[in-house]
C-alpha cells in the first residue's frame, strides 16, 4: 500500500483481497458438513441449556484438542494485548451509532471475520456480545473475546443459531449491543448471512455495518477469511455505514431487500476502508466529509 501523501486513486481491483472462489467454498461447506455431523451426534441428547452469558451446549472434543483451547486461548490474547495499544484508529461515521443510542435502541453490529483484531482492540469492554461458532475454533475464540470485555452467544449457520439468536434478542433488549462475523465461522468469504436482518426484524434495532483499512499488515491468503494481522504501530481506519432498520412486519421479501442492501454496505465500506491509504489526500477529504470524523473511541 502507498503511505500519506499519495496522489492516485487505488483501483479496487489491485487490492490483495478476493471473494472466496467456488472450490474454496465447497471445501468448507463439507468439512463444515462433516464437523455439523459430528456435533449433532455428540450433542443430540445434551440439554437445551442456556446461562446469562452464552449457549451452554457444546459439542464433545477429545481431551487432545480440549488441552489446546486455553493454550491458544492465552497466545492469541498475548497478541492482542501487545499489539492493541500500538494501533492508531481514525474514526468515520460514529455519529449513526450516537443517533441509535440517542433513539433508545442498540446496535446489531455486522462484519467481515478478516479484520476480528483490530476491532476486537478498539471495542473492547463494552459488553457487546459476540455471536460465536460452538466449534473448536469458537471455543478458544470464546475465551479471548471475553477476556476483552466482550459476551458470546453460542450458534452458528450450522449448529445453534436461532439459540444464540435468542440469546441475542435478550441482551438487546437488557440493553447491550450484538455483533456479528457476517461471513463466518466458515465463509463463504464476503457473503453475509442472514442473521443480523432477522434480529433486526425481531428487536426493532438496526443494522450497523463498518469496515476496517490498516496502512501496514499482513494478509494470510492461506486462511478462508483472508485474516488480516496489524502491524505494530500502524494507523487504521474505522468506517461506519448508516443504520439499516427492518420493520417487525417485514415479509419474505422486504427481509430479503434489507439483506441485499447490508450486502451492498458491507462491501461499500470494505472497498474504502481496504483502498484508504493509496487514496489521494483530497478523496480521503471527501469521505471524511461524507461520513463524518468521529472521536477515536467511544
Amino acid at each position: 500500500m502507498r503511505g500519506r501523501g499519495a496522489t492516485r486513486r487505488c483501483d479496487v481491483r489491485t487490492l490483495y483481497y478476493t471473494p472466496m472462489s467456488a472450490k474454496e467454498a465447497a471445501r468448507e461447506a463439507e468439512q463444515g458438513s462433516g464437523r455439523a455431523a459430528t456435533v449433532a451426534a455428540a450433542g443430540a441428547n445434551a440439554a437445551d441449556a442456556v446461562n446469562v452469558h452464552y449457549d451452554t451446549r457444546l459439542p464433545e472434543l477429545p481431551w487432545s484438542r480440549r488441552i489446546q483451547i486455553p493454550v491458544i486461548a492465552a497466545a492469541v490474547f498475548s497478541v492482542i494485548r501487545l499489539l492493541g495499544p500500538t494501533l492508531r484508529y481514525e474514526v468515520l461515521g460514529w455519529q449513526h451509532a450516537e443517533g441509535v443510542y440517542v433513539s433508545g435502541k442498540r446496535c446489531i453490529w455486522a462484519f467481515w471475520h478478516r479484520v476480528i483484531i483490530p476491532i476486537v482492540w478498539w471495542h473492547r469492554n463494552h459488553g457487546t456480545v459476540v455471536m460465536n461458532t460452538t466449534a473448536f475454533d469458537g471455543q478458544w475464540t470464546r475465551k479471548v473475546i471475553e477476556w476483552l470485555g466482550f459476551g458470546t452467544a453460542q450458534g452458528s449457520s450450522s449448529r445453534g443459531g436461532l439459540r444464540g439468536l435468542a440469546v441475542m434478542a435478550r441482551r438487546l433488549e437488557e440493553g447491550v449491543d450484538c455483533a456479528f462475523t457476517i461471513d463466518g465461522p466458515r465463509g463463504p468469504r464476503y457473503v453475509a448471512k442472514p442473521g443480523p436482518v432477522m434480529l433486526a426484524r425481531k428487536t426493532g434495532c438496526p443494522v450497523m455495518v463498518f469496515h476496517i483499512g490498516v496502512d501496514r499488515g499482513k494478509t494470510f491468503t492461506n486462511t478462508w477469511d483472508h485474516f488480516l494481522l496489524p502491524m505494530p504501530f500502524a494507523r487504521t481506519v474505522i468506517l461506519f455505514a448508516p443504520p439499516i432498520y427492518v420493520p417487525a412486519d417485514a415479509d419474505q421479501q422486504m427481509l430479503e431487500a434489507k439483506h441485499a442492501e447490508m450486502q451492498r454496505e458491507l462491501e461499500r465500506v470494505r472497498d474504502i476502508a481496504e483502498s484508504w491509504f493509496s487514496l489521494a489526500q483530497e478523496d480521503r477529504a471527501r469521505y471524511r466529509t461524507q461520513f463524518g470524523r468521529s472521536a477515536s473511541r467511544p
